[in-house]
């Protein structure tokens, strides 16, 4: 085995999200959750794909007619991850997407799986989620990492809101 080879580098460029009308995932995605619509192509009636990327993020989901055989509404928990969980959830549920409450890891220093109501209080990165699915049932974790960084540099003291 040649063991002075280069490391491979490998990126996740698109996800497949299966659902059951294109247009009206399309439209929750966009208008709801607010992701950025970067294709929408259909050169006939069997194929369609629309790919649309969240805020910020390098990885693109693709929604439509011919690209996954897995059932509407079959991914589970992909991880969105967040400065600030509070003012995402807060947002999200402004636009009509019914957001979990937010629940940290407990006890966060020998985690068993178990988890507490609210904000992690220390706000350590990947301690909080809350969750949220499309209209077909797919699953989205929201994932907070950041957020003591971005506060020091936006001149927030830790328990309090942006103004």
């Amino acid at each position: 085995m040649n063991t002075t080879s280069t490391a491979i580098n490998f990126s996740i460029e698109v996800i497949p999200v299966p659902v059951s009308d294109v247009e009206r995932a399309l439209r929750f995605y966009v208008d709801n959750v607010g992701f950025t619509l970067d294709v929408d192509y259909s050169p006939n009636d069997a194929f369609h794909v629309v790919q649309l990327t969240p805020p910020g993020s390098n990885c693109s989901i693709q929604i439509g007619r011919g690209i996954t055989d897995a059932p509407a509404g079959s991914l589970r928990n992909v991880y969105l991850v967040v400065t600030d969980l509070e003012v995402t959830r807060s947002r999200l549920l402004e636009r009509g997407v019914e957001v979990g409450e937010i629940r940290h890891k407990f006890p966060i220093d020998a985690w068993d799986g178990s988890f507490s109501p609210g904000l992690d209080p220390a706000r350590r990165d990947y301690a909080s989620f809350a969750d949220f699915s499309d209209l077909d049932g797919n699953t989205w974790v929201l994932q907070e990492r950041g957020y003591r960084k971005h506060a020091a540099s936006n001149g927030i003291r830790s328990g309090t809101k942006p103004l």
